[in-house]
């Protein structure tokens, strides 16, 4: 049992210290050998548990599904509107990619190796559904598909600016998930006095009689 024990935490301080290499130099640019010295583990106490690098990577991307996964469901327990929810379900996401680095590696790994589920396979979903349902629900003013490309935006744009404040080219006093409220209460309240925003958005381009 105790032995067991030992590989487990093993286990977890390797796909921990890989999942920090992944995510500062990427799939490419991290090897083995830096993982093993990340951790403090020799490469062969490595290559026991891990064989490649390749099956090092599949098992951070697994930790990071799982954490996704719990947060979630998590989040799906609770009893608010349907708008509600897609507003905490995207905190959520700006939290998990703040603070936990195996779903920001997970989210970087599975875009550079093309390999498995994208991220936004899971929390998409249930976003469009929710968004369905809030506008039958009378909770919103545009269709749902138009909110859910909105709400892709918002997750994409929120991912980058993680990425852009821990490597050191923004600056920022605010957490992600705060600075997310501050642009849904703007996207609540909208941004011109009028409801009429005729002549404020440019024409589009190759439009055609």
């Amino acid at each position: 049992m105790v032995k067991q024990e030992r590989a487990a935490k093993t286990r977890s301080t390797l796909v921990l210290a890989a999942a920090e290499q992944f995510d500062r130099d990427g799939y490419a640019g991290t090897s083995l050998a830096q993982i093993s010295k990340a951790a403090g583990i020799s490469l062969g106490a490595l290559t026991f548990h891990f064989s490649s690098k390749g099956d090092l990577a599949d098992a951070v991307e697994t930790a990071g599904r799982a954490t996704t996964h719990d947060a979630l469901t998590t989040l799906g327990q609770r009893a608010c509107s349907a708008l509600q929810q897609v507003i905490e379900l995207t905190l959520e996401l700006a939290r998990l990619l703040e603070e936990e680095v195996t779903v920001r590696c997970m989210v970087r790994l599975a875009r550079e190796r093309q390999s498995g589920e994208q991220w936004s396979g899971m929390w998409l979903p249930p976003v469009r559904i929710l968004l369905h349902q809030a506008y039958a629900a009378g909770q919103l003013r545009r269709n749902a598909e138009d909110v859910t490309a909105l709400v892709e935006h918002l997750v994409a744009g929120t991912e980058m600016h993680v990425r852009e404040r821990r490597e050191g080219h923004r600056a920022s006093s605010a957490s992600t998930d705060v600075a997310l409220e501050l642009i849904w209460e703007l996207v609540l309240s909208g941004v011109s006095p009028s409801n009429n925003c005729t002549g404020v958005l440019p024409q589009a381009t190759g439009a055609t009689d």
